[in-house]
């Protein structure tokens, strides 16, 4: 673990102790905290050696292992996919608050579904609905089916290939979306972990950021069951002239701030209602 720690810190990643950590007991199958109570293990030091060296390249270490935690699930990930972050769990706490009476949600559907991480994260509190994912990549959709599955909500959920809301006709309570928003410009000057290992077109919003807004909002009204609402991730500053373009569209907003009191999320909802 020095030795791993030190190499990590050598190559500039923050906290090189707690990601070697979490390298070692991936390549064990142990959790971190049993490496705390055990010092001395048997480990394929070749799988652990090679799994440092890609992490001291920059890969992150979700592709690494090939799984991340959210809203305490484990999620498989891939380089087709976004990796799931804490940040966008800002998501489903705005639903729930917006839905007290959980029974009230019968059809959720998430826009770019990638790992179907909001998917089915809003399905383990709305209990009683069912959810879509749509996605453009056939991949990612059976990467997002295979978590569902796997996490027991198979038989309530369901993943397309579309692009965003364009093949469907239904409407939904709720509908989830954390779409790219980095302008184009900026991906190169992200963190290398960013921008050489998650898929560009999970991160491209064209030259404003706003690209994948004027589609999903547009949207929104016919999508939108009576009394249904929208949420939206979004990107540093992006608030205003997404909230602009739900206007256009009829739509009411409510911004949901992060726990560093970011502007994270939009809610959306009609305004007549």
């Amino acid at each position: 673990m020095r030795v791993g720690a030190a190499a990590l810190g050598a190559a500039g990643i923050e906290a090189p102790l707690r990601e070697v950590r979490l390298l070692l007991g991936a390549a064990l199958g142990w959790r971190r905290e049993r490496l705390l109570v055990d010092d001395q293990v048997e480990i394929d030091t070749a799988l652990f050696a090679a799994w440092l060296k890609r992490r001291a390249g920059r890969e992150p270490l979700a592709l690494i292992v090939g799984r991340r935690e959210f809203w305490s699930m484990e999620f498989e990930v891939s380089a087709d996919t976004l990796i799931p972050r804490p940040d966008s769990e800002s998501l489903i706490e705005a639903a729930l608050e917006m839905f007290p009476d959980r029974g009230r949600v019968a059809r959720v559907l998430d826009l770019g579904t990638g790992t179907g991480c909001l998917l089915l994260a809003a399905l383990s509190e709305f209990a009683g609905a069912f959810g879509v994912g749509v996605d453009r990549a056939a991949g990612t959709a059976r990467l997002a089916a295979r978590n569902a599955a796997r996490l027991g909500f198979g038989g309530r959920s369901a993943f397309v290939v579309g692009d965003w809301a364009d093949a469907l006709a239904g409407r939904f309570d709720l509908v989830l979306s954390n779409p790219p928003y980095i302008e184009t410009a900026d991906i190169a000057g992200l963190m290398p972990e960013v921008a050489s290992f998650e898929p560009a077109s999970a991160l491209d919003g064209g030259a404003d950021g706003l690209d994948c807004y004027r589609v999903i909002v547009a949207a929104l009204p016919r999508l939108l069951a009576p009394g249904g609402i929208a949420v939206l991730e979004l990107g540093i500053g992006q608030a205003q002239p997404v909230r602009a373009l739900g206007h256009i569209s009829g739509l009411g907003a409510k911004t949901r701030l992060d726990l560093s009191g970011v502007a994270r999320a939009l809610i959306f909802k009609k305004s007549d209602e």
